[in-house]
C-alpha cells in the first residue's frame, strides 16, 4: 500500500495522482490457470473490495459494480480496479491487481471521458471517514475468502457479481478499440464477458469500456 500515488497508471494507461487518506494498493501473487481464468480475478477484487466497504459502513445498498471492474457509490465511481501480469514459459508469472478508492479526495473531471461517470468519494457521499489502513485490514481477508470462492467454480463469483451490477437490463454504450454500440446490459456470461443485447442480436465483448 501506498501513501501517496504520483506516478499511477489508470485504464488505457491514463496517467494517475492521488493524496494523502485515500487508498492505493496492490496485491501480487502467483495464480494457477490459464490468462482467461486469471483475468476473473477482477470480479474477485470488485466483490472483495465492496464487502469490506459495506462492512465498515453498513451501506450495503449504496454500493455497485460496474463492468469490468469498477465500484460504484450512490451511482457515482469511488473505485477502479486495474489487472496487469506478466508471461512465462509456464504460464503468467505473476498477477498484479492495482485498486484504488476515493476515501477522500475524487481525481479532477479533465481526466476522464466527458461521458463517464463522475468521480465521488466516501467521505462527501457518506460522510464517513476511516484511514487506508482500516480498510487494508477489511479488504485483504475479504479478498482472501473470495478467491477461495473463486476456487470452487466461476459460477459463484458471477451470481453474486451480477446481484450487486450496475444498470443490468437498461441501455449502455460499449467502447471497444475498434469501435462503439449501443445495446442493453443483459449479463456476463461464464468467462466474465459482457452480453449486450443490440438491435442485431445478442453480442460478446470481453473488453471495452462501459458508458452509461
Amino acid at each position: 500500500m501506498a501513501g501517496v500515488q504520483t506516478a499511477g497508471r489508470g485504464r488505457r494507461a491514463r496517467p494517475w495522482s492521488s493524496p494523502l487518506g485515500n487508498f492505493h494498493a496492490t496485491v501480487t501473487f502467483r495464480p494457477p490457470g490459464t490468462p482467461a481464468e486469471i483475468a476473473l480475478y477482477s470480479f474477485v477484487a470488485a466483490l472483495a473490495l465492496r464487502d469490506a466497504l459495506v462492512t465498515l459502513t453498513g451501506l450495503p445498498d449504496a454500493f455497485a459494480l460496474k463492468w469490468p471492474n469498477d465500484v460504484l457509490l450512490n451511482g457515482g465511481k469511488l473505485a477502479g480496479i486495474l489487472l496487469e501480469s506478466a508471461s512465462n514459459n509456464a504460464g503468467v508469472a505473476y498477477l498484479a491487481i492495482g485498486i484504488g478508492v476515493n476515501l477522500i479526495a475524487a481525481p479532477d473531471g479533465d481526466l476522464f471521458d466527458p461521458d463517464a461517470l463522475p468521480a465521488v468519494t466516501l467521505l462527501s457521499q457518506t460522510g464517513i471517514r476511516f484511514t487506508p489502513d482500516t480498510l487494508l485490514d477489511h479488504l485483504a481477508p475479504a479478498f482472501s475468502t473470495r478467491a477461495a470462492q473463486l476456487a470452487k467454480g466461476f459460477a459463484y463469483i458471477r451470481a453474486d457479481w451480477l446481484t450487486h451490477a450496475a444498470r443490468i437490463g437498461e441501455p449502455i454504450r460499449v467502447r471497444t478499440a475498434q469501435q462503439t454500440r449501443y445495446g442493453f446490459f443483459k449479463t456476463i456470461n461464464d468467462t466474465g464477458a459482457l452480453i449486450l443485447g443490440t438491435s442485431e442480436g445478442t453480442i460478446t465483448i470481453s473488453a471495452a469500456e462501459v458508458f452509461f
